[in-house]
């Protein structure tokens, strides 16, 4: 093919993208007749009756404005981040998984599942008769070197021995204290105690059975309060701070809500998430409440007003969004940023004064400065 004609035929394929873009591509009436591609739009045809003026009266009809009126809605404000939501994972204020220091055979176990135990109370007993033995071996022990001491230091007064002898002996009788410690001490560690106050779990072990210091022989938990845990996005985390006030509802019996602070923040947001994980407590006095429990959590912030629109009045151009504003019965091109898009109205940040209307119907025959006959307000907006 010569090039006259590839031409030509890339030519026809311009005119005819040009053309399928001008029909169907939104704004893109405004932008040819921005450009001075194209006259201003009529946005109805001059009725049979009222061809009689010819271009004068065309002309006329497009310098007083618009054919047909718009619709237009009024420029509300709505708030947002003033309300948080999120579900988080209950647990206890302190739970304790309770190992044995040694290891040994049990012989006897003192709580059962459910039960309600204090700090320093015996959970269970192992098998101790070798330690036992260990004390009163240290304890003789410890008798033996008293009263050599107590022989040298008569025997000193009579210089019948020396001072390196009596500093010998004080030494073996302190050395025999300390062993003693130690074995009383081994003793005590074949009784298995409760570090903190709280409930009893299931118990994994029972009498007889051996334990090495890796076994859990019971969880303690302390349910007086629940600590929930949840993430929230980073956008709250300069609005967070502990002691603030937080409503909790269990997600298993949600007409059950509970009121509780928050107690901790994280110290940074994980990356990946891109959320803060936060901390809150509730009281549980009659300990209704457990560790795992699923929780909703929702806390209440001052917030954020913007300026809410109708979704149908927001236009696009080269230069961004706008929407057509209509302030003393003329059209004012307003630019503005989306901050946020709802099912209703869009929530945007620009130049808006107090009673405000935006077109809602019509825009596209709208032009700037131009008058504009309103049709009903927005109590005619889509038949409402």
């Amino acid at each position: 093919m010569s090039w006259w004609k590839q031409a030509l035929l890339a030519l026809v394929l311009l005119l005819a993208a040009a053309a399928i873009w001008y029909s169907f591509f939104p704004g893109a009436r405004q932008l040819a007749a921005d450009w001075g591609l194209t006259q201003t739009p009529a946005v109805a045809a001059v009725p049979p009756g009222e061809r009689g003026g010819g271009a004068t009266q065309g002309s006329r009809r497009m310098a007083g404005g618009l054919a047909s009126p718009v619709v237009t809605a009024p420029v509300t404000s709505a708030t947002i981040n003033d309300r948080l939501s999120a579900i988080g994972t209950g647990k206890s204020r302190h739970s304790v998984s309770v190992r044995p220091y040694t290891s040994g055979r049990l012989t006897e176990i003192l709580v059962g599942p459910g039960m309600e135990i204090k700090a320093g109370e015996v959970i269970a007993r192992m098998d101790a008769e070798a330690e036992r033995i260990a004390v009163d071996r240290a304890e003789l022990a410890l008798d033996d070197a008293r009263a050599r001491l107590e022989r040298i230091n008569a025997l000193r007064s009579s210089n019948t021995v020396t001072v390196v002898q009596q500093t010998e002996a004080e030494l073996a009788v302190r050395n025999a204290d300390l062993q003693l410690r130690e074995a009383r001490l081994a003793l005590e560690r074949r009784e298995i105690v409760a570090p903190i106050s709280g409930t009893v779990g299931i118990l994994p072990v029972s009498p007889g059975d051996y334990v090495t210091s890796a076994d859990q022989v019971a969880t303690i938990d302390d349910r007086s309060e629940i600590l929930i845990d949840f993430w929230v996005p980073e956008r709250f985390a300069r609005l967070l701070q502990v002691g603030a006030a937080i409503t909790a509802q269990s997600v298993a019996r949600p007409d059950e809500t509970y009121r509780g602070t928050v107690a901790a923040i994280d110290n940074k947001v994980d990356p990946e998430s891109r959320t803060l994980h936060v901390q809150a407590g509730i009281a549980n006095p009659a300990a209704t409440l457990r560790s795992g429990m699923a929780f909703r959590v929702i806390m209440q912030f001052p917030g954020e007003s913007f300026p809410a629109v109708d979704p149908l009045s927001v236009q696009w151009s080269t230069e961004g969004a706008y929407v057509w504003v209509v302030r003393n019965g003329a059209a004012i091109r307003t630019p503005v940023r989306i901050v946020q898009r709802n099912t209703e109205s869009v929530l945007v940040d620009g130049a808006f004064a107090d009673g405000d209307q935006v077109v809602v119907e019509g825009v596209h025959a709208v032009r700037e400065g131009q008058e504009i006959p309103v049709a009903g307000g927005d109590s005619s907006r889509r038949g409402t």
